[in-house]
């Protein structure tokens, strides 16, 4: 036996590359849907604070969103928005495994309760909105 142990080199910057584990792009994906999610955020964040300045300035900020580029971002972040919850929820049997006795309920029930409340939830807030 040897007394140096084989390390297998990585690298610290495309180590999510590795075309072996497509999986690891696929992290990479959704972790990078956050900044889009983030940047709504602050977006939502300006809104409320246009909207205390008054009509005038927060009437602006709705003719901003009107443009190519305020339609493209939100797209974007809509595009982000659904693939993070979709990947997430294609994972959530794995990271959080449900036991009823001696049993783990299976995944794919696990994912279509996600995707059943998730449709539910945006239809009584379509309703709503109406």
């Amino acid at each position: 036996m040897s007394n140096k142990p084989y390390v297998r080199e990585v690298s610290k910057t495309t180590w999510f590359l590795n075309p072996q584990q497509p999986r690891y792009k696929r992290y990479m994906a959704r972790e990078v849907t956050c900044i889009f999610i983030g940047a709504y955020t602050f977006l939502l964040i300006v809104a409320l604070k246009r909207l205390a300045e008054g009509p005038d300035a927060f009437q602006g900020f709705l003719n901003a969103l009107h443009s190519p580029l305020g339609v493209l971002f939100n797209l974007a972040a809509l595009v982000a928005a659904v693939y993070h919850s979709t990947s997430w929820f294609n994972v959530t049997p794995q990271a959080m495994p449900i036991q009823r006795g001696e049993e783990f309920v299976p995944g794919n029930i696990i994912v279509g309760a996600h995707y059943a409340v998730w449709a539910v939830v945006s239809l009584i807030i379509l309703i709503l909105g109406i």
